[in-house]
């Protein structure tokens, strides 16, 4: 069993709440007039002014994080007493698990005090050991968009407000709560929660706004220091996640059936082989129906797609509008134009590629994650045949009669070198049954091929 060992001079890290002094217990007020060495935000050193040492060395962090854990080194080399002051819970969202990793464990002694969530929660009441915290104390993107990719400061609150009953929201001036409002009308989830905003929390105009609804809220401003408690007022959905029907899909009028149809569809994600957090490329999205239906199957990863079709485009927005899902960024474009902007995948599908099949199944090859997959949906013997040929020409490998790689690929100017891909090719062909008087008959569907190609890990 390991024990923890302290050093006889750490650092001592202690959570300040904004009553300053009456906040601290009496050990912790102890340590703060004894430093030698305080380091905390402008805002916190300025609560504690008065409680520090006159000969007391002070160090502002504010946007110089980077150097915390040098002044903690020279402080502690020079065996002074340093303190650094944090924000409430120092392992909530805080400085602590920053400057564990930068110093040893050893070197730190962690005094908490209570969390702004938690006292916030106290106020209206509500329960908060089964709640979700996040923080959106991110660099400012601006207000949330339908699509937004991951870089967006409230991707990850976008996310959570789809699978959790109760978030407890860090807010930051930009990312304040009117914004948060807005992104859950945004998401189409203005119905389904309500809002509480503590403001100025132990200080004189402390005020706390209990069961706002996000419309309400959107149009108000608030105090820059604040927290957001979310709750739900429906249920979590729980939709289907895999081999949706058809008919769950808006589809072009009146030529139906221009979407990758159930069968087909299971099919090609089961050989994309995603995970929970995939990074997934649609190229040639369609109606949406993959794409969509991968973003529920990786809801810790994201789904980025583009469509040339006008019209398409249209529809795979509808769609998306009504799916539920927040990690999925449609693109009215033509491929490859946008895809430098897109993260590495670990799955691409490729469902049309407006004449640019061969030189995009190269790029796609040469930017595939390990152990990923590409595979291509195609219902033409001419975009077969320009598909083998190109993975031919990429010297990729056919899997053999045991399903292993053999070849390397890749070995051109600006590639990955020697990076083994196989392929293969599966043809598919449903029949479904339809009526025919008081009986069924079998009506087949066209047939289709498909074909996988994987970057051996």
């Amino acid at each position: 069993m390991d024990t923890v060992t302290k050093d006889p001079n750490p650092c001592r890290v202690i959570g300040v709440l904004d009553d300053g002094a009456a906040s601290l217990s009496p050990a912790a007020l102890a340590h703060v007039r004894s430093a030698d060495v305080v380091i905390g935000g402008a805002r916190t050193l300025a609560l504690l002014e008065a409680e520090l040492k006159s000969a007391s060395v002070r160090h502002d962090l504010t946007g110089r994080l980077k150097q915390v854990p040098d002044w903690v080194r020279a402080a502690r080399a020079d065996h002074l007493h340093c303190v650094v002051l944090a924000t409430g819970d120092p392992l909530c969202h805080g400085i602590a698990p920053y400057l564990a990793q930068h110093l040893c464990v050893q070197a730190l002694d962690i005094l908490p005090n209570l969390s702004t969530l938690q006292l916030a929660c106290a106020r209206i009441g509500l329960a908060w050991h089964d709640a979700r915290i996040v923080s959106v104390h991110a660099k400012d993107a601006g207000e949330w968009r339908r699509g937004a990719a991951p870089g967006h400061g409230l991707y990850g609150l976008a996310q959570a407000l789809r699978a959790e009953a109760r978030l407890l929201v860090l807010t930051s001036p930009d990312n304040s709560p009117d914004r948060i409002a807005r992104l859950l009308l945004a998401e189409g989830l203005g119905e389904e929660f309500l809002m509480a905003v503590a403001e100025n929390l132990l200080q004189p105009e402390e005020r706390v706004l209990a069961e706002l609804t996000p419309q309400e809220a959107a149009g108000m401003r608030f105090a820059a220091l604040n927290v957001v408690l979310l709750w739900r007022v429906a249920p979590v959905a729980r939709p289907v996640r895999f081999g949706l029907a058809d008919s769950a899909f808006a589809q072009r009028q009146p030529e139906k059936g221009l979407i990758t149809k159930q069968e087909v569809r299971a099919v090609s994600l089961a050989r994309l082989q995603l995970r929970d957090d995939s990074v997934v490329w649609d190229i040639g999205a369609g109606s949406g129906s993959v794409g969509l239906e991968a973003a529920r199957l990786c809801p810790r990863g994201h789904v980025f797609a583009i469509e040339k079709n006008e019209a398409d485009h249209a529809i795979a927005a509808h769609n998306h509008a009504a799916f539920g899902v927040s990690n999925y960024t449609l693109i009215h474009g033509k491929a490859p134009d946008g895809l430098d902007a897109w993260p590495d995948p670990d799955a691409v599908f490729i469902g049309g590629s407006g004449g640019e099949l061969a030189a995009l199944i190269a790029q796609v090859l040469d930017r595939l994650r390990p152990g990923g997959n590409l595979v291509m949906n195609f219902v033409t013997l001419e975009n077969l045949a320009t598909a083998t040929a190109a993975l031919q020409a990429l010297k990729a490998s056919p899997e053999n009669e045991n399903g292993s790689a053999c070849v390397s690929w890749g070995q051109t100017p600006g590639t990955r070198a020697q990076q083994e891909v196989t392929w293969d090719v599966l043809q598919l062909q449903a029949a479904r049954s339809k009526p025919i008087l008081h009986m069924h008959r079998m009506a087949a569907e066209n047939p289709v091929w498909i074909v996988c190609a994987r970057r051996v890990a």
